[in-house]
């Protein structure tokens, strides 16, 4: 079960973002061909930061679909069930994978008291870059430019 050396890290990697900041959430971007099961990521997540400080901490995840970039015609679109690395549009298989492999810490919510205030106090940007995905009526999915790229993942299990 990949996901126990994955959550491993993520830990890791929360715990030197925040310190000993009470952590309440912890965001994930996904992709879909990490092969990571949401319930086994979820169940990992409680076993590996069970009696640590961030035992309190959720996991939230966001899947991200596989793209596909046609080189030859320019269409962008959702990798299908069949994953045939195509281009529905034109047929070509001179295509480019630009988004599923994702496995990205993109934010933490910390609790961080001001005066006896227990409220959640600010959301702070994971050290690492995202890719999101933005979807157009025709079915097809784009990345988002301004949002960065898999640069910043972690390092998979």
């Amino acid at each position: 079960m990949h996901e126990v050396s994955l959550c491993r890290q993520l830990a890791a990697a929360v715990t030197r973002a925040t310190g000993d900041r009470e952590v309440e959430a912890v965001y994930v971007d996904v992709g879909q061909l990490r092969q990571v099961v949401p319930e086994a990521m979820q169940f990992a997540w409680t076993f590996v930061v069970k009696e640590t400080s961030l035992a309190r901490a959720r996991l939230e995840l966001r899947q991200l679909p596989a793209i596909l970039v046609c080189r030859d015609c320019g269409t962008n679109a959702r990798l299908g069930p069949e994953l045939g690395f195509y281009c529905r549009a034109c047929g070509s298989t001179d295509t480019e994978l630009t988004s599923g492999e994702q496995f990205v810490l993109t934010a933490v919510d910390v609790r961080t008291p001001l005066d006896g205030d227990t409220s959640t106090g600010l959301r702070t940007p994971a050290e690492v870059r995202t890719t999101t995905p933005t979807d157009d009526p025709a079915g097809r999915c784009e990345t988002d430019p301004g949002k960065g790229d898999r640069d910043g993942a972690l390092p998979s299990a």
